[in-house]
């Protein structure tokens, strides 16, 4: 099915491509995808994805690597809006959902003051669908009712993060941290000298969804070690709390 109901002129559609496989975006997403007159595409975006575009589609590669980017968020903004107003349909290509730590809401608010149609496509999200296909559940009852996403993009240490590390380390919910691989030390020991227990189980999982998936557990007090003797490198998310327990148990295909 490639139909898709759009309104003729210029559009923007926001689209999650979902963890790592490209068979995990949506039936929406696709459909877009495989209509679009251009597709600007981020780092994490499931590539495979890209065979889908139409021929003569135009490819933007946003790039945004962690210490550098083939174009800022001004400039991917500036791409939207321009290919927009010349009567193009344009998908924006991102891995995992557009509104989790996807910079989506800044795209949506670039279109909405250039009065282009923007369309938002969810994606399932790196937070959960991660975790899941190396066999951990966020939530699990008679472990844990709540789940918290943080970014780990800023050390806890420093005074520009917002995240509140002692509510964190205070409750017993599970703990899903993105972009935090590089901090991983300094999250895992402010979580412990704030008080999470130092043996909590945790788990860092690198390219979830993919075929170079990796998984390393251990717990709090010995999961940066162990990270780091295993090479593990962004993209990676991590998962702190009992849920990780169930990794052996549940086992994945």
């Amino acid at each position: 099915m490639t139909d898709v109901d759009r309104s003729p002129g210029g559009w923007v559609a926001l689209v999650g491509g979902g963890p790592g496989r490209a068979d995990l975006i949506t039936v929406r997403g696709l459909n877009l995808l495989r209509i679009a007159d251009v597709v600007v595409v981020d780092r994490l975006a499931p590539r495979d994805l890209l065979a889908e575009a139409r021929p003569g589609a135009e490819i933007v590669d946003a790039g945004k690597a962690p210490h550098g980017h083939n174009l800022t968020q001004d400039e991917i903004n500036a791409v939207l809006v321009d290919r927009g107003r010349r009567g193009l349909g344009v998908v924006r290509l991102k891995g995992g959902d557009p509104f989790v730590f996807g910079r989506g809401g800044e795209e949506a608010l670039a279109c909405a003051a250039a009065g282009l149609p923007c369309e938002i496509v969810p994606g399932v999200t790196s937070a959960v669908a991660v975790p899941a296909l190396a066999g951990i559940p966020v939530t699990h009852r008679g472990l844990t009712q709540d789940v918290t996403i943080v970014s780990g993009h800023v050390d806890p240490s420093h005074p520009g993060s917002t995240v509140d590390w002692d509510a964190l380390a205070a409750g017993p919910g599970t703990v899903v941290v993105l972009m935090g691989v590089a901090a991983l030390a300094g999250i895992s020991g402010e979580l412990v000298k704030r008080g999470r227990g130092p043996e909590t189980p945790t788990a860092v999982i690198q390219a979830g969804g993919t075929p170079e998936q990796t998984v390393v557990t251990g717990t709090l007090a010995d999961i940066a070690r162990l990270a780091d003797e295993a090479g593990i490198a962004s993209p990676a998310v991590i998962v702190i709390g009992d849920v990780v327990t169930l990794r052996d148990r549940i086992g994945v295909i």
